[in-house]
């Protein structure tokens, strides 16, 4: 009977630890479905938050274009508008639980706004600009009687003071240099072992150039003064003419200095002589460099 006791304690002993064991395991399993449920709706409010900024600084540049008459300025804030919406559509169809690229487009929404800055204090400094012509004409025509004449000045200095700005603000590329290079990518300065040739320079510090998104493209002109494309369908804008360009690659410029190569893939017959390398951007040459391949 003694036995019989000691047998019916054990499994008493047993239900509960199992009993206990059920109940930890339950609990465990709430705990961590509340967690779960606790980061997607964290993560949902940080999605609608960042989407809420996107569409603040889309509508803020939708602003902005109706406060400017500079077409040129206004075709770069609906660029720099379309990038923001490309996000932003991306933004709609990431999944909330994806916090790496919410994360990216986080930086990607910082980075935008700096670009923003950029176009706030150009658009204010028209702005000041537009207002002082306006007060001196306003001015000048009250004190004399020749307001044909005036204006004529006036707008000729306006045409002189944008050249400047505009020359001032152009990129320019030094320390330019094209490196020959094997199928190893080792220097070669061999035409017959010549692979590709590296195009390296660096776009220099400019604070006064409008930061953004850029094109660079490059030119390589043969000694018969053929230029080498992959397409004659490859061309930019240069001084009211379309023209070829051998390879291009986009940057996103700060202002900062930029060093950066471009690089062109040979697929067919170099001669020997002299080559010449045209860089461009923004419709302007920054820079040029010459250079020999040898048999």
């Amino acid at each position: 009977m003694k036995k019989t006791n000691n047998k019916q304690y054990v499994w008493i002993a047993v239900a509960c630890i199992l009993a206990i064991i059920t109940a930890g395991a339950a609990y465990y399993i709430f705990y961590q479905d509340k967690r779960m449920k606790e980061y997607r709706l964290q993560s949902e409010l940080v999605k609608e938050e960042l989407t809420d900024e996107y569409n603040d600084l889309s509508n803020q540049y939708e602003g902005f274009k109706m406060t400017v008459s500079n077409d040129s300025l206004i075709a770069k804030l609906e660029s720099e508008q379309m990038k923001v919406q490309r996000l932003q559509e991306e933004l709609r169809t990431v999944k909330s639980t994806n916090a790496k690229r919410i994360n990216e487009l986080m930086k990607e929404l910082k980075t935008l706004r700096t670009i923003m800055q950029g176009y706030i204090q150009q658009i204010d400094s028209l702005n000041r600009l537009n207002e002082q012509l306006t007060a001196e004409n306003r001015t000048v025509t009250a004190k004399y009687n020749r307001a044909t004449e005036t204006v004529s000045q006036l707008s000729q200095e306006k045409a002189k003071l944008t050249e400047t700005v505009q020359m001032a603000s152009q990129l320019d590329a030094s320390n330019i240099s094209v490196i020959c290079l094997n199928k190893k990518n080792k220097t070669t300065d061999k035409i017959d072992k010549t692979d590709k040739i590296e195009v390296r320079f660096i776009i220099n510090k400019n604070i006064t150039a409008i930061p953004g998104e850029k094109t660079i493209y490059i030119r390589i002109q043969k000694p018969d003064d053929d230029v080498l494309v992959k397409s004659r369908a490859h061309v930019f804008t240069y001084e009211n003419k379309e023209i070829n360009y051998s390879a291009e690659r986009n940057i996103e410029y700060t202002g900062e200095e930029y060093p950066m190569s471009i690089y062109w893939q040979v697929e067919e017959y170099l001669m020997p002589g002299t080559y010449r390398v045209d860089i461009f951007a923004d419709g302007n040459r920054i820079g040029q460099k010459s250079f020999r391949l040898e048999k």
